[in-house]
Parts: structure tokens; sequence; C-alpha cells
């Protein structure tokens, strides 16, 4: 009985690390329905946001780098990789516009609009799908 306790103490304490990792890992990720949530909203307040800053290039500036930057937050947790790939592309699109005068503000308000149409239906197929 001695021996078989000894075996179990270490298969145990694997489980446990293995268990513990897992959740770790999990707890990284987001599922495809947040994800799907997630990812839509974020360009939604972004639009929202530009209409209200066109007079202010300064924080249009701000608000695609901030935009960028949470979607690149969801796509390093998305766990969907057609999600992950759109954030990613986005974000890389969003964080390259450089909004210094009005005129930029008004081409940068185009690009994110067009820009985020073709970001809806990627991630509308991705959710759907």
């Amino acid at each position: 009985m001695r021996l078989l306790k000894s075996r179990f103490v270490p298969l145990a304490a694997f489980a446990v690390c293995v268990f513990a990792a897992g959740c770790g890992e999990v707890n990284s990720t987001i599922d495809k329905a947040q994800a799907c949530l997630e990812a839509p909203k974020i360009v939604a307040d972004l639009g929202a946001q530009l209409k209200t800053l066109a007079d202010d290039p300064k924080a249009m500036d701000k608000a695609l780098d901030d935009a960028a930057t949470k979607l690149n937050d969801v796509a390093d947790k998305a766990a969907n990789t057609t999600i992950k790939e759109a954030s990613d592309d986005l974000a890389k699109t969003l964080s390259g516009i450089s909004v210094t005068n009005v005129n930029d503000a008004v081409d940068a308000t185009q690009k994110v609009l067009t820009e985020s149409a073709a970001y809806a239906e990627k991630v509308a197929k991705a959710c759907t799908g």
C-alpha cells in the first residue's frame, strides 16, 4: 500500500501542474463568442468617436491608437484565427494612420470607415460560420 501511495503523489503533483497550466491558457484566450462581441464594439466605438473628433486631430490620432491597442489585445487573445488575423490587420492599419491636421482627419475618417466595413464583414463571417 505504501508503494502505491508513493506513486500517486508525483502523479497527482503532475496533474495539478498540468491543470494549473491549462487554466492559465484558458484565461489568456477569449472564446469566439466573446471576440465576436468585443471586436465590433471597438470598431463601432471608434466610428462614433471619429464623428466628434473631426476638428481635433490630436484627439483623433489618440483615438485611432487606442482602438489599435484594443484590437491588438483582442487579436492576441482570440482563439478564432479569422478574428485574430482581421483584428491584427485593422490594428496595423489604424496605428499606421497619422492625423496632424483637419485634412488628415477627413482622410483618416474615410480610410477607417472603408477598412472597418471590410473588417466587419470578415468578423461577421467568422462569427456566424
